[in-house]
């Protein structure tokens, strides 16, 4: 994938310009973050960013802190610890509301969507349009349609299925697109392709790389390494609460990651490279 994309050209999905973000400032800082639960340390000081318009990989193994930090910039459970900064400022997240009053929204595994609504009712679900006291359906349905394409969601019948009946694949696309109704500059996932077939993973992993084209950072959890490599700009590493590495993709690969992951530390992929036998030597032996 190719370095950053543009966040000064990006649109929201409903065609609103996204804000700016300062030139050269990531959109989203965090500095010596620390979790703790009872005498469990969660999180000890986990300095990272996330810039606009890229999508940055978290990625460790069960246990390693990912979930407890995604939560704690989404407002669920706060940092005892440490300063999280919002486009070069300093912000307090404590709660939901103020992670989404800041342009960020978080799409976890479970979805948050309720089967027996069909997607426009998902996508208005607490934020319902009215006209004359009366729920403005017209209005809705061409708000869930411009949401969809602006995401180029094809694959959906109509507008008006009833989310049980879609695929895992469309599920998330309804997720994503209700996130980002709202204007949200960063969406955070948490493990978007778990449990899903091939082509459904193949329609996930199209849908995060649009977000990132739009100029709306991603923030994506997960374990399949595949997925990682193929829309990542970036990846950091957790192990046992700490961060074991941070960087642009070109800087990892599977074995210095997987290293990480399972022991905290690994070889440059520098070094790992200039010791690897060039192809000519490999021949001369």
């Amino acid at each position: 994938m190719q370095g950053a994309r543009a966040a000064s050209a990006a649109r929201a999905p409903g065609g609103a310009s996204a804000p700016a973000t300062p030139v050269g400032e990531p959109l989203l800082q965090l500095r010596a973050i620390n979790k703790s639960f009872g005498s469990v340390r969660a999180l000890s000081d986990i300095t990272m960013e996330v810039p606009a318009g890229q999508v940055t990989a978290l990625v460790g193994d069960n246990g390693a802190g990912k979930s407890t930090l995604i939560k704690a910039i989404a407002g669920i459970a706060p940092p005892d610890h440490g300063e999280i900064y919002w486009k070069g400022k300093p912000v307090r997240i404590h709660t939901p509301r103020d992670a989404s009053a800041l342009g960020i929204a978080t799409v976890f595994q479970d979805l948050a969507l309720c089967d027996n609504l069909d997607i426009v009712q998902n996508l208005y679900l607490g934020r319902e349009r009215l006209r004359a006291r009366t729920l403005d359906e017209n209005t809705m349905e061409l708000g869930a349609k411009q949401a969809l394409a602006d995401l180029s969601v094809v694959t959906v019948r109509s507008i008006r299925q009833l989310v049980a009946s879609l695929s895992g694949g469309q599920r998330q696309a309804v997720a994503v697109a209700k996130a980002v109704m709202g204007n949200a500059e960063l969406v955070i996932m948490d493990e978007p392709t778990a449990a899903l077939g091939v082509t459904q993973t193949a329609q996930v992993l199209a849908l995060i790389k649009r977000l990132a084209e739009r100029g709306i950072a991603v923030l994506v959890i997960s374990h399949n390494l595949r997925d990682v490599f193929e829309v990542a700009d970036r990846i950091a590493v957790l192990y046992l609460g700490r961060l074991a590495g941070e960087g642009p993709i070109a800087e990892f690969d599977t074995q210095n990651t997987v290293e990480m992951i399972t022991t905290g530390a690994a070889t440059p992929r520098s070094a790992a490279n200039s010791a690897a036998p060039s192809t000519d030597d490999a021949k001369d032996h």
